[in-house]
């Protein structure tokens, strides 16, 4: 058996119309992915500016994708520049959240009494609204960029310390019996089972702090700031510019979007074994 024979990605080797017939239909399964979700926010922009001409929604209420558009290309630098505030804050905030939680649950695995202890005092932080936590961020931490950072980092913090423990927990009996037989080290434990075990856990968690985490810098831009996508909201909607609104909307969601992206392709390339499950 050669090494071409053992790739999944051509399981027809020996069969050169059924090799390029699946080849064809992979290539139409990943046209499709691509192509399905811009169909489909095409048809949503469709509808968006069909039902503000049918029934005539005043711009300030709802603008038209037009509108938004136009604002989205002539005040493109506004939009930049108080997006790179919130940009800063949500990954900084994603770093010191994801990193906080996956050395706190590395303790909880090792000290199951660490873990009894601590873990429900992370439920009832988790419990509190963003909207009570910043308030007091603000006062304890000023307002600068570090309370949006703290909001952000304590929305991304309890998914990952629930996924890394239970990723880092749930090992396979037997493998774990068999390294213990094998005398392998606690280290050796940790490292060749528990963490390739937990990284599919902690990359879904990652997905979701991804998304999270921007929000969470928008939420303590709304509490007080003057610049950021958080602020830009606000002003816009005082201001009664709703095609301001809506562009600054866009941008947030991209950059959200842009941000999963970037933690799925990772994903992809470091959880080799469990890419199906990854997508």
């Amino acid at each position: 058996m050669t090494d071409r024979t053992l790739d999944p990605s051509l399981p027809f080797v020996e069969d050169a119309a059924a090799q390029a017939e699946f080849q064809a239909r992979q290539r139409l399964l990943v046209w499709r992915e691509r192509l399905l979700p811009v169909a489909a926010v095409i048809a949503l922009l469709l509808i968006w500016w069909w039902a503000v001409a049918y029934f005539g929604i005043r711009p300030f209420i709802a603008p038209s994708p037009v509108a938004v558009l136009k604002v989205l290309a002539a005040r493109f630098d506004l939009l930049m520049a108080n997006l790179l505030p919130t940009a800063i804050e949500a990954v900084l905030g994603f770093l010191l959240g994801n990193l906080t939680a996956i050395l706190i649950a590395t303790v909880f695995v090792q000290k199951k009494l660490v873990e009894e202890a601590f873990f429900p005092i992370a439920v009832m932080i988790n419990t509190i609204p963003v909207v009570a936590k910043a308030p007091i961020l603000v006062l304890l931490l000023g307002n600068g960029m570090e309370p949006k950072i703290a909001i952000a980092a304590l929305i991304c913090f309890f998914p990952t310390l629930v996924n890394m423990t239970r990723g880092l927990r749930d090992v396979n009996p037997q493998a774990l019996e068999l390294m213990k037989v094998l005398s392998a080290r606690q280290r050796e434990i940790f490292f060749k089972l528990r963490v390739p075990n937990a990284l599919p856990y902690l990359f879904s968690a990652l997905k979701i702090a991804a998304s999270t985490a921007v929000i969470g810098a928008i939420v303590g831009e709304w509490i007080g700031s003057n610049n950021g996508i958080g602020a830009l909201i606000i002003q816009a909607t005082y201001n009664f510019d709703s095609a301001l609104l809506y562009a600054t909307i866009v941008v947030g969601s991209t950059f959200s979007a842009l941000f999963f992206g970037v933690i799925s392709y990772i994903e992809r390339r470091v959880v080799r074994w469990n890419v199906p499950a990854a997508g």
